[in-house]
């Protein structure tokens, strides 16, 4: 029963933290001398060490999130889907890697653009460093991923697959996390998510606020009117940082301040507001208990 089960959840993710780790090490020690005015900067050793405790977190919780949907992904697939795909055809593989792509690209565009997502989303965006490390500072509460995955299933793309896609999706971006990677060949940057792009999107500068959602590709943010090229280097972190490493808060602390702000709310509207609105909506005249916000990835 157990292997049966481990079978459906496993993924190349897991094979990959200790590469991860690894590549962590190389990008520290290649920064350690490396001065403030002089390029990238280096590591903070307590910050670092926040964001491999939050990424060995999250590891444990897409655990619980995949055992959890895949009761959900196999009935859907197994009862609804109208067709199956073959898995052995040599177009699967390709077509579920633009399909969860896209699929990504919407659930990062919702997880910044309603608050109630960027509740989940905000704690990858806390570091006010650019890393690899930084890769690793991931939520650990992604529930909004069941919502935008639910349609692959019933598409006919068989459940265990979609796992192993979004794993390489997020293996791929991994190694967007870094300032020592210039602008790419243009062609490239162009097509897919450099690590130029992502430091775009992991900016708090009023310019590069909800830009460039993509996860392997770019194509979808010119598409769809979110891209936005680095014109300088960013400022990194949320517009009005946390000021702290404990876990528990960078996790869930906008999570309170949504809490605080419906139950001062004295109007329908603007409880609903405070959920489901952008981040830092309030009502005409008010000020809610987290204006703060910061955009990104």
């Amino acid at each position: 029963m157990f292997s049966a089960v481990w079978d459906h959840i496993n993924n190349p993710l897991l094979y990959a933290v200790p590469f991860f780790v690894v590549f962590i090490a190389i990008e520290a020690v290649s920064l350690r001398h490396a001065s403030a005015d002089a390029g990238p900067r280096a590591y903070s050793p307590i910050d670092t060490r926040t964001s491999l405790s939050m990424g060995f977190g999250a590891l444990g919780a897409m655990a619980l999130f995949k055992l959890l949907t895949l009761v959900l992904f196999v009935i859907l697939w197994t009862e609804l889907a109208p067709w199956h795909l073959p898995t052995t055809v040599w177009w699967y593989w390709p077509v579920l890697m633009l399909v969860v792509d896209l699929a990504w690209y919407c659930n990062h565009r919702f997880s910044h653009r309603v608050r109630i997502g960027w509740a989940a989303h905000q704690a990858h965006h806390s570091s006010e460093y650019f890393n690899l490390g930084t890769a690793l500072r991931q939520k650990w509460n992604p529930w909004s991923e069941a919502i935008f995955w639910a349609p692959l299933p019933l598409l006919g793309f068989a459940p265990w697959t979609i796992y192993v896609a979004f794993a390489l999706n997020l293996i791929y971006q991994f190694f967007t996390h870094t300032e020592t990677i210039d602008k790419l060949w243009r062609p490239v940057e162009f097509v897919f998510n450099t690590p130029s792009h992502h430091r775009v999107h992991h900016g708090s500068d009023p310019e590069y606020l909800d830009r460039n959602y993509g996860g392997i590709l770019i194509v979808w943010d010119r598409m769809f009117g979110t891209f936005q090229r680095e014109l300088h280097t960013p400022s990194y972190g949320l517009t009005t940082p946390v000021g702290t490493y404990n876990l528990l808060r960078l996790q869930y602390h906008e999570y309170g301040n949504i809490i605080r702000d419906v139950r001062g709310a004295t109007r329908w509207r603007d409880r609903l507001g405070y959920v489901f609105a952008p981040p830092g909506w309030q009502p005409a005249g008010r000020t809610s208990a987290s204006a703060a916000r910061k955009q990104a990835a």
